[in-house]
Protein backbone atom coordinates (compact mmCIF):
# COMPACT_ATOMS: atom_id res chain seq x y z
CA UNK A 1 0.00 0.00 0.00
CA UNK A 2 2.95 2.38 -0.50
CA UNK A 3 2.97 2.99 3.43
CA UNK A 4 -0.21 4.42 3.40
CA UNK A 5 -2.54 2.95 5.65
CA UNK A 6 -6.04 1.49 5.06
CA UNK A 7 -9.28 2.97 6.09
CA UNK A 8 -11.66 0.50 6.54
CA UNK A 9 -14.72 0.66 8.92
CA UNK A 10 -17.46 -2.14 9.63
CA UNK A 11 -20.59 -2.21 7.02
CA UNK A 12 -23.27 -1.97 9.68
CA UNK A 13 -21.20 1.17 11.10
CA UNK A 14 -20.42 2.86 7.94
CA UNK A 15 -24.16 2.56 6.49
CA UNK A 16 -25.82 3.74 10.11
CA UNK A 17 -23.37 6.53 9.61
CA UNK A 18 -24.60 7.16 5.68
CA UNK A 19 -28.17 7.18 7.24
CA UNK A 20 -27.97 9.99 8.89
CA UNK A 21 -25.88 11.77 6.72
CA UNK A 22 -28.30 11.47 3.66
CA UNK A 23 -31.39 12.10 6.51
CA UNK A 24 -29.30 15.82 7.16
CA UNK A 25 -28.77 16.45 3.22
CA UNK A 26 -32.50 15.68 2.39
CA UNK A 27 -34.76 18.50 2.36
CA UNK A 28 -39.03 17.23 2.87
CA UNK A 29 -40.22 15.57 0.47
CA UNK A 30 -36.62 14.16 -0.48
CA UNK A 31 -35.32 17.04 -2.80
CA UNK A 32 -31.21 17.43 -1.96
CA UNK A 33 -29.57 20.46 -1.04
CA UNK A 34 -28.60 23.13 -3.94
CA UNK A 35 -24.79 22.08 -2.12
CA UNK A 36 -25.04 18.52 -3.06
CA UNK A 37 -26.28 19.54 -6.37
CA UNK A 38 -23.52 21.52 -7.15
CA UNK A 39 -20.79 18.65 -6.58
CA UNK A 40 -23.05 16.46 -8.93
CA UNK A 41 -21.91 13.49 -10.68
CA UNK A 42 -21.97 13.24 -14.16
CA UNK A 43 -21.03 10.09 -15.50
CA UNK A 44 -19.81 8.86 -19.58
CA UNK A 45 -20.01 5.53 -21.03
CA UNK A 46 -16.65 4.35 -22.44
CA UNK A 47 -16.24 1.29 -24.35
CA UNK A 48 -17.48 -2.26 -24.13
CA UNK A 49 -18.33 -2.11 -20.20
CA UNK A 50 -16.25 1.18 -18.97
CA UNK A 51 -17.62 4.08 -17.54
CA UNK A 52 -16.49 7.47 -15.79
CA UNK A 53 -17.70 9.04 -12.62
CA UNK A 54 -16.50 12.27 -12.53
CA UNK A 55 -17.08 15.17 -9.47
CA UNK A 56 -15.44 18.40 -10.05
CA UNK A 57 -12.27 17.70 -8.01
CA UNK A 58 -11.89 13.81 -8.69
CA UNK A 59 -12.16 10.88 -10.98
CA UNK A 60 -13.28 7.74 -11.29
CA UNK A 61 -13.10 4.71 -13.96
CA UNK A 62 -14.74 1.29 -13.81
CA UNK A 63 -13.37 -1.35 -16.43
CA UNK A 64 -11.62 1.25 -18.44
CA UNK A 65 -11.05 -0.25 -21.82
CA UNK A 66 -8.56 1.47 -24.45
CA UNK A 67 -6.49 -1.33 -25.88
CA UNK A 68 -7.74 -2.68 -29.33
CA UNK A 69 -6.06 -5.67 -29.15
CA UNK A 70 -8.76 -6.39 -26.51
CA UNK A 71 -11.24 -7.29 -29.00
CA UNK A 72 -9.79 -6.18 -32.23
CA UNK A 73 -12.25 -5.80 -34.98
CA UNK A 74 -15.18 -7.42 -33.47
CA UNK A 75 -15.73 -4.64 -31.13
CA UNK A 76 -16.86 -1.16 -32.82
CA UNK A 77 -16.91 0.90 -30.10
CA UNK A 78 -14.83 3.84 -30.27
CA UNK A 79 -12.09 3.69 -27.54
CA UNK A 80 -12.37 6.61 -24.86
CA UNK A 81 -9.46 8.43 -23.71
CA UNK A 82 -9.21 8.16 -20.13
CA UNK A 83 -5.98 9.85 -19.75
CA UNK A 84 -7.39 13.03 -18.62
CA UNK A 85 -8.66 12.19 -14.92
CA UNK A 86 -9.63 15.47 -12.93
CA UNK A 87 -8.49 15.84 -9.35
CA UNK A 88 -7.99 12.61 -7.60
CA UNK A 89 -8.54 9.37 -9.64
CA UNK A 90 -9.29 6.17 -8.77
CA UNK A 91 -9.82 3.05 -11.10
CA UNK A 92 -12.41 -0.06 -9.87
CA UNK A 93 -12.47 -3.12 -11.94
CA UNK A 94 -15.13 -6.31 -11.53
CA UNK A 95 -12.74 -8.90 -12.51
CA UNK A 96 -9.31 -10.13 -14.37
CA UNK A 97 -10.43 -10.68 -17.56
CA UNK A 98 -8.68 -7.96 -20.30
CA UNK A 99 -11.77 -6.77 -21.49
CA UNK A 100 -12.01 -5.35 -17.96
CA UNK A 101 -8.77 -5.16 -16.66
CA UNK A 102 -7.04 -3.10 -19.68
CA UNK A 103 -3.22 -2.70 -17.77
CA UNK A 104 -2.90 -0.13 -20.47
CA UNK A 105 -5.81 1.95 -19.61
CA UNK A 106 -5.25 1.39 -15.78
CA UNK A 107 -2.11 2.93 -16.29
CA UNK A 108 -3.30 5.71 -18.34
CA UNK A 109 -6.21 7.21 -16.16
CA UNK A 110 -3.79 6.76 -13.15
CA UNK A 111 -0.46 8.57 -14.45
CA UNK A 112 -0.72 10.78 -11.39
CA UNK A 113 -1.05 8.11 -8.88
CA UNK A 114 -4.22 7.38 -7.05
CA UNK A 115 -6.10 4.33 -6.25
CA UNK A 116 -6.44 0.84 -8.26
CA UNK A 117 -9.88 -1.65 -6.26
CA UNK A 118 -10.70 -4.74 -6.94
CA UNK A 119 -12.01 -7.82 -5.56
CA UNK A 120 -9.40 -9.17 -2.59
CA UNK A 121 -7.82 -12.18 -3.60
CA UNK A 122 -7.54 -11.88 -7.52
CA UNK A 123 -4.30 -9.12 -7.30
CA UNK A 124 -4.37 -7.92 -10.90
CA UNK A 125 -0.95 -6.84 -12.39
CA UNK A 126 0.57 -4.99 -13.26
CA UNK A 127 0.01 -2.63 -10.88
CA UNK A 128 1.18 1.31 -12.28
CA UNK A 129 3.80 2.37 -9.95
CA UNK A 130 2.70 4.76 -7.66
CA UNK A 131 -1.07 3.53 -7.52
CA UNK A 132 -2.17 2.13 -4.52
CA UNK A 133 -3.66 -1.21 -4.47
CA UNK A 134 -7.31 -1.61 -2.66
CA UNK A 135 -8.18 -5.58 -2.14
CA UNK A 136 -11.97 -5.08 -1.08
CA UNK A 137 -13.77 -7.47 0.70
CA UNK A 138 -17.61 -8.11 -0.62
CA UNK A 139 -20.01 -5.59 1.13
CA UNK A 140 -17.05 -3.78 3.10
CA UNK A 141 -17.92 -0.10 1.58
CA UNK A 142 -14.44 1.51 0.45
CA UNK A 143 -13.91 5.43 1.11
CA UNK A 144 -12.17 6.26 -2.06
CA UNK A 145 -11.26 10.33 -2.11
CA UNK A 146 -14.91 11.83 -2.52
CA UNK A 147 -16.55 8.81 -3.90
CA UNK A 148 -17.80 5.28 -1.84
CA UNK A 149 -17.37 2.28 -3.36
CA UNK A 150 -18.97 -1.12 -2.30
CA UNK A 151 -17.81 -4.46 -4.17
CA UNK A 152 -21.49 -7.00 -4.16
CA UNK A 153 -21.62 -10.45 -5.35
CA UNK A 154 -21.64 -10.93 -9.21
CA UNK A 155 -21.52 -14.37 -11.10
CA UNK A 156 -18.67 -14.82 -13.76
CA UNK A 157 -20.01 -16.93 -16.92
CA UNK A 158 -16.28 -19.01 -16.94
CA UNK A 159 -17.01 -19.32 -12.64
CA UNK A 160 -13.60 -16.78 -12.30
CA UNK A 161 -14.23 -14.23 -9.43
CA UNK A 162 -15.92 -11.10 -10.11
CA UNK A 163 -17.94 -8.13 -8.39
CA UNK A 164 -20.22 -6.04 -9.44
CA UNK A 165 -19.79 -2.26 -7.60
CA UNK A 166 -22.34 0.08 -5.66
CA UNK A 167 -20.46 3.57 -5.83
CA UNK A 168 -22.09 6.69 -4.22
CA UNK A 169 -21.40 10.05 -4.82
CA UNK A 170 -22.19 13.48 -5.39
CA UNK A 171 -25.91 12.58 -4.39
CA UNK A 172 -26.15 9.78 -6.93
CA UNK A 173 -26.04 5.64 -5.88
CA UNK A 174 -25.20 3.81 -9.49
CA UNK A 175 -25.00 -0.12 -9.81
CA UNK A 176 -22.52 -1.56 -12.46
CA UNK A 177 -22.48 -5.19 -13.34
CA UNK A 178 -19.62 -5.86 -14.99
CA UNK A 179 -20.43 -8.98 -17.23
CA UNK A 180 -22.30 -11.07 -14.65
CA UNK A 181 -24.86 -13.20 -15.68
CA UNK A 182 -28.14 -13.96 -13.93
CA UNK A 183 -27.93 -14.72 -9.95
CA UNK A 184 -29.44 -14.89 -6.63
CA UNK A 185 -27.89 -12.07 -4.85
CA UNK A 186 -30.18 -9.15 -6.52
CA UNK A 187 -32.20 -8.98 -3.88
CA UNK A 188 -30.13 -8.08 -0.85
CA UNK A 189 -28.54 -6.14 -3.23
CA UNK A 190 -31.66 -4.09 -3.66
CA UNK A 191 -32.65 -4.06 0.31
CA UNK A 192 -29.37 -3.33 1.33
CA UNK A 193 -28.36 0.00 -1.53
CA UNK A 194 -31.13 0.30 -3.41
CA UNK A 195 -32.86 2.35 -5.16
CA UNK A 196 -30.20 3.34 -7.90
CA UNK A 197 -30.38 6.66 -9.80
CA UNK A 198 -28.85 4.30 -12.62
CA UNK A 199 -27.58 0.34 -12.64
CA UNK A 200 -24.88 0.25 -15.73
CA UNK A 201 -25.84 -3.50 -16.44
CA UNK A 202 -24.44 -5.68 -19.42
CA UNK A 203 -27.17 -7.03 -21.93
CA UNK A 204 -25.69 -9.17 -25.14
CA UNK A 205 -26.60 -12.65 -23.53
CA UNK A 206 -23.39 -13.84 -25.16
CA UNK A 207 -22.76 -17.27 -25.60
CA UNK A 208 -19.36 -18.83 -25.45
CA UNK A 209 -18.12 -21.39 -27.90
CA UNK A 210 -14.41 -21.58 -26.47
CA UNK A 211 -14.82 -23.82 -23.43
CA UNK A 212 -15.82 -27.81 -24.47
CA UNK A 213 -18.39 -28.91 -24.37
CA UNK A 214 -20.16 -25.91 -25.06
CA UNK A 215 -23.18 -25.03 -23.18
CA UNK A 216 -25.23 -22.97 -25.24
CA UNK A 217 -26.22 -21.15 -22.36
CA UNK A 218 -25.61 -17.16 -21.52
CA UNK A 219 -22.74 -16.83 -19.95
CA UNK A 220 -24.22 -13.01 -19.66
CA UNK A 221 -27.42 -10.85 -18.35
CA UNK A 222 -29.76 -11.49 -21.58
CA UNK A 223 -31.84 -7.87 -22.25
CA UNK A 224 -35.04 -9.82 -20.17
CA UNK A 225 -32.96 -10.75 -17.20
CA UNK A 226 -30.96 -7.32 -17.38
CA UNK A 227 -34.49 -5.39 -17.54
CA UNK A 228 -35.67 -7.90 -14.02
CA UNK A 229 -31.98 -6.57 -12.55
CA UNK A 230 -33.00 -3.53 -12.80
CA UNK A 231 -36.26 -4.06 -11.77
CA UNK A 232 -35.69 -5.79 -7.98
CA UNK A 233 -32.61 -3.06 -7.93
CA UNK A 234 -35.29 -0.09 -8.13
CA UNK A 235 -33.07 1.17 -10.40
CA UNK A 236 -34.70 4.42 -12.42
CA UNK A 237 -31.97 4.57 -15.45
CA UNK A 238 -30.78 1.58 -17.04
CA UNK A 239 -27.60 1.73 -19.24
CA UNK A 240 -26.78 -0.86 -21.58
CA UNK A 241 -22.84 -1.87 -21.66
CA UNK A 242 -20.86 -5.06 -22.75
CA UNK A 243 -22.35 -5.55 -26.13
CA UNK A 244 -21.55 -5.14 -29.89
CA UNK A 245 -19.20 -7.56 -30.59
CA UNK A 246 -20.21 -9.18 -34.04
CA UNK A 247 -18.44 -11.15 -36.58
CA UNK A 248 -17.21 -14.12 -33.98
CA UNK A 249 -18.11 -17.90 -34.07
CA UNK A 250 -17.14 -18.81 -30.89
CA UNK A 251 -18.68 -15.56 -29.12
CA UNK A 252 -22.67 -14.52 -30.11
CA UNK A 253 -24.63 -11.72 -28.74
CA UNK A 254 -28.45 -12.00 -28.99
CA UNK A 255 -29.60 -9.99 -31.73
CA UNK A 256 -30.15 -6.45 -30.88
CA UNK A 257 -30.12 -5.98 -27.68
CA UNK A 258 -30.86 -2.69 -27.47
CA UNK A 259 -34.37 -3.14 -29.93
CA UNK A 260 -35.08 -6.04 -27.22
CA UNK A 261 -34.50 -3.46 -24.03
CA UNK A 262 -36.96 -0.84 -26.01
CA UNK A 263 -39.87 -3.24 -25.69
CA UNK A 264 -39.20 -4.64 -22.52
CA UNK A 265 -39.30 -1.23 -20.44
CA UNK A 266 -42.59 -0.29 -21.92
CA UNK A 267 -44.88 -0.28 -19.09
CA UNK A 268 -42.56 -0.28 -16.68
CA UNK A 269 -41.04 2.82 -15.06
CA UNK A 270 -37.84 2.31 -15.92
CA UNK A 271 -35.98 4.93 -18.17
CA UNK A 272 -33.91 2.85 -20.95
CA UNK A 273 -30.68 5.18 -21.75
CA UNK A 274 -28.72 3.67 -24.41
CA UNK A 275 -25.44 5.63 -24.36
CA UNK A 276 -22.85 5.54 -27.78
CA UNK A 277 -18.86 5.45 -25.61
CA UNK A 278 -17.97 9.45 -25.37
CA UNK A 279 -21.46 10.38 -24.65
CA UNK A 280 -22.99 11.13 -20.83
CA UNK A 281 -25.42 9.78 -18.67
CA UNK A 282 -28.40 12.71 -18.64
CA UNK A 283 -30.43 12.63 -15.54
CA UNK A 284 -32.86 15.32 -16.79
CA UNK A 285 -34.94 12.11 -18.86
Amino acid sequence: MNGQREFRIGRRAFLSGSVGMAAAALLPGGRVFAAAAAQGLRIQRLAWAGIRLQLPNATLFIDPLTDPEAWGPALKDALISVDDAIGDAAVLITHAHPDHFDAKAVAAALAKGGTLAHLAGINPLPVPAGVRARPSALWEPQLIGDFTATPVPASDGYGDPQVSWVVSAGGRRIFHGGDTLWHGHWWRIGRQFGPFDAAFLPVNGARFGWRKPVSGQPGVLTPEQAVAAATILGARVLVPIHYGISGMEEYVEVEDPIGHLRGLVQGTSIQLQPIAPGGWVDWGR
